[in-house]
């Protein structure tokens, strides 16, 4: 769809395009009522500005709307709606030998039990061995720079899918 559609979705229509974008609720309907955007440029920097405006609890709820990294069973079952946008993201983890999807599912296993969330990062362009390395650069971090991080991944992702959805 382009930018004239989506401003001339209805009001559940926005929401639900906005949501697979990003699982904030806050922030969907946040972006919703700012529409109609003039621009790609300016919708795009409103989604950025308002993200960061979010407090924890809502950055958690979109956290939470993602597919652990590498695990395929959670993208088919749970995550419908932004399944195909996951994989897609995700690509870097096919092919991948056993030993890295086995280090990857354990280190995601150590990262939510220390932060209490999934492992976010922006996926795209990114082999299961970068994922890996870059999880386990980010375990020994401090929570509240961990969250600041993840939140930024976050704004990546989000950024990614907003063009998708507008392409």
């Amino acid at each position: 769809m382009n930018l004239e559609q989506f401003n001339s979705l209805s009001t559940d229509e926005a929401f639900e395009a906005l949501f697979r974008c990003c699982g904030s609720t806050a922030w969907a309907e946040a972006m919703d009522s700012e529409r109609p955007f003039e621009s790609r440029a300016a919708l795009v920097e409103r989604a950025e500005s308002l993200w960061w405006s979010l407090d924890k609890k809502d950055w958690l709820e979109a956290f939470d709307a993602h597919p652990k990294i590498g695990d395929i069973d959670s993208l088919r079952e749970k995550y419908s709606a932004s399944r195909s946008w996951s994989e897609g993201e995700q690509q870097g983890v096919e092919g991948a030998s056993e030993q890295i999807l086995t280090r990857l599912a354990e280190a995601n296993e150590e990262y939510e039990e220390r932060f209490g969330y999934i492992f976010i990062v922006c996926a795209t362009g990114k082999s299961a061995g970068e994922m890996l390395s870059i999880l386990e650069d980010r375990l020994p971090n401090e929570p509240d720079e961990e969250l600041r991080i993840a939140a930024g991944e976050q704004a990546k992702i989000t950024e990614i899918r907003l063009n998708k959805l507008l392409d």
